[in-house]
């Protein structure tokens, strides 16, 4: 998909949504267990309840990895399912030396189909170009998380120098990609860091999760993340899709979609 295409979606939807497809068979409702393949029942009915107020899907590929093939086969048939104006995500955080890097591009942007794909930067250029080589396909690069644990090395401050290691990263990595293949992930609870990073990277779109169940503030991140191309897709996962827990689970996900939407369209 290319940047003109998303952006369009987002005006057109006044939505800059993506809905996190973190489908565990263990907090599905049970009568789903009775499918042949739960979790893309599941998943069906959660973008057929969403999909009008939502502009990107993103599994989250280790609920799916660690079902084997089962789990690979429901995840092929929820993107299959998904028509071609939504974004799709790869939630795969993958990164290795190039010529495995190529692979997984292949992967993910040959064989399912995605268009994009989160990448670990931290092995390198030579690591993250081989997903850049694709015709509108875009890598995610993570940057900045809302985990507690990106205080162990992201947020380092580099000796002599006065800038953190995140802040390192985002500017080497904006010269191996364009703002038309390049995205990162900067979490909702480091709202605030926003306007540090917008400075560094203006025009490049962010992923943001962290809003919903994590505590991010939607209005904070749309304040301090907004650009001239609104520049955001923000994240909810399990605050939607675990919305509900009975058969009713669907109307319950699109009631919190809604919310997210509705909110979104007075910051457009």
């Amino acid at each position: 998909m290319t940047r003109q295409a998303l952006v369009e979606q987002i005006r057109k939807k006044k939505s800059f949504l993506c809905v996190g497809l973190d489908t565990d068979l263990h907090k599905i409702p049970k009568h789903l267990l009775k499918e042949e393949d739960p979790l893309f029942a599941f998943n069906k009915q959660i973008i057929d309840a969403t999909i009008d107020l939502c502009v990107a899907y993103k599994p989250n590929l280790a609920f799916y990895e660690s079902l084997g093939a089962k789990g690979w086969e429901s995840l092929q048939k929820t993107i299959e399912y998904l028509p071609d104006e939504i974004f799709t995500i790869a939630d795969a955080k993958r990164g290795d030396i190039g010529n495995t890097s190529t692979m997984y591009a292949r992967a993910f942007f040959e064989q399912m189909k995605f268009d994009s794909v989160t990448v670990a930067p931290y092995m390198g250029a030579d690591s993250v170009t081989p997903f850049l080589q694709f015709d509108n396909k875009w890598v995610i690069l993570l940057a900045l998380t809302s985990n507690p644990g990106s205080h162990d090395f992201q947020q380092l401050t580099l000796k002599n120098e006065d800038e953190k290691l995140y802040e390192r990263v985002l500017k080497e990595s904006s010269l191996w990609g364009t703002t038309e293949n390049l995205m990162y992930v900067v979490g909702a609870t480091r709202a605030e860091a926003l306007l540090d990073i917008r400075k560094i990277i203006p025009d490049h779109f962010l992923l943001v999760p962290g809003v919903g169940a994590q505590g991010g503030s939607l209005k904070e991140v749309a304040k301090y993340g907004m650009n001239d191309d609104i520049g955001l897709l923000v994240n909810a996962s399990r605050s939607i899709i675990y919305a509900g827990k009975d058969q009713y689970f669907a109307k319950a996900s699109r009631i919190e979609t809604h919310k997210l939407q509705q909110e979104m369209a007075t910051y457009l």
